[in-house]
């Protein structure tokens, strides 16, 4: 097996016991925050496999909520973030779900606000990497591990094009692509893997592009 850097071997610089259900967790949590794109008032978390059994003494719940509250694997904040949380009034519920998982360290977190809600499906793959495998419904293979743009699209002839189209002109590449729908001529979800974060001027007009709905963005 090949390593691309010594971070493969010994894991991220986290808080916490573990980089699986410590630092993987808190890069879940802070995804979802970031993909949500506004302040939750509450949240939903369901663990299962391993996380439902060992989240407590892993610090997996606290992680988790350290990601909602947009803590980087390493802040010392993560330590307090459940008192955190209930002091900011975000209202969180852990559920320890027995059905069975692909992976063992799986976590479905739903968050919202009054406007709105989000809900993410993620595994937690080891030394701090994880793998998102939903969004709303949609079903991915989202590693988090790179900066990424996702897509929120009808269905229609040239929504790809024109995504793909503003993305050139900026020079951005693409390392990894990947569509997933619902059902034919609804509405679909484009993800997109970029070598560079890409700033918010371009997601805007990205999202003025022809049958956009939203646009969303994963930094690195």
């Amino acid at each position: 097996m090949k390593y691309k850097s010594v971070f493969d071997i010994i894991g991220p610089v986290m808080i916490g016991p573990s980089s699986s259900h410590t630092a993987g967790a808190a890069r879940l949590g802070r995804a979802a925050r970031t993909l949500f794109g506004q302040e939750p008032t509450w949240a939903e978390i369901y663990l299962y496999g391993s996380f439902a059994k060992t989240y407590k003494g892993h610090g997996t719940d606290v992680a988790i909520v350290g990601g909602l509250l947009g803590y980087s694997t390493d802040d010392k904040r993560i330590s307090n973030a459940l008192e955190i949380a209930e002091k900011n009034g975000l209202n969180i519920r852990f559920h320890e779900d027995e059905a069975s998982t692909e992976h063992p360290n799986t976590a479905r977190i739903k968050i919202g606000n009054e406007k709105s809600e989000l809900e993410l499906v993620g595994i937690s793959i080891g030394g701090g990497k994880v793998e998102i495998t939903e969004l709303n419904g949609f079903e991915l293979h989202l590693s988090g591990n790179h900066p990424a743009i996702l897509a929120l699209h009808n269905d229609r002839f040239g929504a790809i094009a024109s995504v793909t189209h503003i993305l050139a002109k900026y020079q951005i590449n693409i390392g990894r692509m990947e569509v997933a729908r619902k059902d034919v001529g609804e509405e679909a979800m484009m993800v997109m893997e970029v070598d560079q974060n890409v700033d918010d001027s371009i997601l805007r007009e990205l999202e003025r592009a022809d049958h956009i709905l939203q646009i969303a963005k994963i930094v690195d």
